[in-house]
C-alpha cells in the first residue's frame, strides 16, 4: 500500500468514527454507523463478511446493522452478476436519509401516542362525565385539555412529516447547492 493510499484509508477511518458518533445523535449505535460509513466509502457493493471484516463485528451484528439501515433506507441489497451472496451499498445523499429517517420516527412517535389516547380517552371522557368525586372530574377535565393539545401537536408532525416526504420543506428551506 502506498503512502498516500495509507493517508487516504485514515483519513475514510477518521470520516467513518464521525459518522458512527453522528448517529448516536438519532438513536442509532456507533457499530450500525460504522457499518454505513464503511458502506459510504466503498468503491463496490459489499457482502456481509466483506462487512464484517472492515468493521470487525460479528456476522450477526452486521446483518441486524444491515436490517436496520435497510429499513430506513440509508443502505439496499444488490444484485451482483454471478453471485449468490446478497450485496450491499450505502444511500450516499445524506439530506435523503435525514429525510427518510426523521420521516419514521415522526410515524413511529404519532403511532405510539396516537394508541395510548385511543386506549385511555374514552375512559377518562367518561370519568369526566360521571365523576365520583370533584377531585376526579378537576383531573379527568384536566387530562382531556392535555389531550387535546397532544392531538394538535400529533397533527402538526404528521403535516411535517408529509412536508418532508413530499419534499415540499425545501419551499421554506432551499437546499444550496
Amino acid at each position: 500500500m502506498s503512502q498516500h493510499t495509507e493517508k487516504l484509508q485514515e483519513s475514510q477511518d477518521v470520516i467513518v468514527s464521525a459518522i458512527a458518533q453522528s448517529m448516536v445523535i438519532y438513536g442509532v449505535t456507533p457499530s450500525v454507523g460504522r457499518i454505513y460509513g464503511v458502506l459510504y466509502f466503498s468503491e463496490e457493493p459489499m457482502t456481509l463478511d466483506e462487512i464484517k471484516d472492515q468493521v470487525a463485528m460479528s456476522k450477526a451484528s452486521v446483518s441486524n446493522g444491515i436490517r436496520e439501515l435497510m429499513e430506513t433506507e440509508m443502505v439496499t441489497k444488490v444484485w451482483k452478476k454471478g453471485e449468490r451472496k446478497d450485496h450491499f451499498i450505502a444511500e450516499k445523499d445524506f439530506l435523503k436519509n435525514f429525510l427518510n429517517f426523521f420521516v419514521k420516527m415522526i410515524r413511529l412517535e404519532r403511532s405510539l401516542i396516537s394508541k395510548a389516547i385511543d386506549q385511555t380517552e374514552p375512559t377518562i371522557e367518561e370519568i369526566s362525565k360521571n365523576p365520583d368525586s370533584e377531585d376526579a372530574k378537576r383531573i379527568a377535565n384536566r387530562d382531556l385539555e392535555s389531550i387535546g393539545e397532544a392531538k394538535e401537536y400529533l397533527d402538526w408532525i404528521m403535516r411535517l412529516a408529509n412536508t418532508l416526504e413530499s419534499r415540499e420543506i425545501f419551499n421554506c428551506v432551499p437546499k444550496e447547492k
